[in-house]
């Protein structure tokens, strides 16, 4: 490699980017909140804060996106189109290259109409793709935020099913789910307290974030969203708004209560991931040798998956060379920006 790379991940929620040096080791991670759907100011913002922690030097921006599907834009294709014009804007001092799916990686001089549907939401591809040149076969989990992507690795090779997200959720390769900012409304309709089974309310009083802080497994830096109520992230706090899901004043002195029914919500959302992951076993006969990929913030739940399935478990870090990361995040916690940068670095 030539030249420092970043690799920039734009979604909806979060801007992610990694820095990769001169020697292909990985020197910085970021996760900036962007919560897009409010104006493209906010993408500026997240973009120019992490710029403003990085030395001077010449580099190659890569780039990566799901945030086209935030409801500002008209379109998908009218999301990437804005969302390329900004960073071209705001990345005007580096060469750029747009990851553009099966296209490969374009400069994005090069980039026209005819290519937004493959840059769209191609993220997934760029990690699961990094991961196959590395390991023969397996299957890749990305549990994040928000979503969670299942691609089966063969011969080097990404073996997907789908493309673009309609036809993904069709086949399971992404499940719309995540352990941060999906609502809990969204992942049971039931859960168990003090032996019963009750259902749940169908409000937004709590999100996946409140169950993992409660049961101890959530890292807080990956969590830089508002709560549900706007309250504080305390696991008193998110137990009072696990508490509202069925209706009941919280009691300080019944946390282990609250516990009990994180740990039922979080045990249907690790059921309805691993029957995705064993639809995509279905697909191929996987070696019970080959790895279980674990990237994502999440990807606690793919270790447990991979232990409930007689897998052996890969961590998504273990395949880069990683130098001290001083924001305290991972090359599996910002996947696709790691991943993206390293297929960008490959060209040079």
């Amino acid at each position: 490699m030539q030249l420092n790379i970043i690799g920039w991940d734009i979604g909806g929620a979060h801007v992610k980017a990694a820095v990769v040096n001169e020697d292909g080791d990985i020197v910085d991670v970021f996760q900036q909140a962007c919560p897009l759907w409010k104006g493209m100011d906010q993408l500026h913002q997240a973009v120019n804060a992490v710029l403003s922690q990085l030395p001077e030097a010449n580099y190659l921006h890569a780039v990566t996106m799901t945030g086209e599907l935030v409801d500002l834009f008209e379109s998908r294709d009218d999301g990437v189109s804005q969302i390329i014009k900004a960073m071209k804007t705001l990345l005007s001092e580096g060469k750029i290259r747009i990851f553009s799916g099966k296209e490969g990686m374009l400069d994005i001089q090069a980039v026209e109409e005819k290519h937004y549907e493959a840059i769209a939401s191609a993220n997934w591809l760029a990690s699961a793709s990094f991961a196959a040149r590395k390991l023969e076969s397996g299957l890749f989990i990305d549990i994040g935020s928000t979503t969670t992507d299942i691609l089966l690795l063969r011969d080097r090779q990404v073996q997907a099913a789908g493309y673009t997200d309609y036809q993904r959720l069709i086949s399971e390769e992404l499940v719309y789910t995540g352990i941060v900012r999906t609502a809990v409304m969204a992942v049971a309709q039931t859960a168990f307290d003090k032996d019963h089974e009750i259902g749940l309310m169908a409000e937004y009083f709590a999100t996946m974030a409140d169950v993992y802080r409660v049961t101890g497994e959530l890292n807080e830096l990956h969590d830089q969203t508002e709560t549900a109520d706007g309250a504080e992230k305390t696991v008193m706090a998110s137990a009072r708004r696990l508490s509202r899901m069925i209706g009941c004043d919280f009691d300080a002195g019944e946390l282990s209560r609250w516990r009990q029914f994180a740990d039922h919500i979080r045990s249907q959302q690790l059921q309805k991931i691993q029957r995705s992951c064993e639809r995509q076993l279905s697909r191929h006969d996987l070696a019970q040798s080959s790895p279980f990929i674990g990237a994502g913030v999440g990807r606690f739940l793919v270790r447990q998956i991979a232990l409930n399935l007689g897998y052996p478990y890969v961590d998504f870090s273990d395949l880069f060379q990683i130098s001290t990361v001083r924001t305290g995040l991972s090359a599996s916690d910002c996947a696709p920006a790691v991943a993206v940068a390293c297929l960008a670095g490959e060209l040079c």
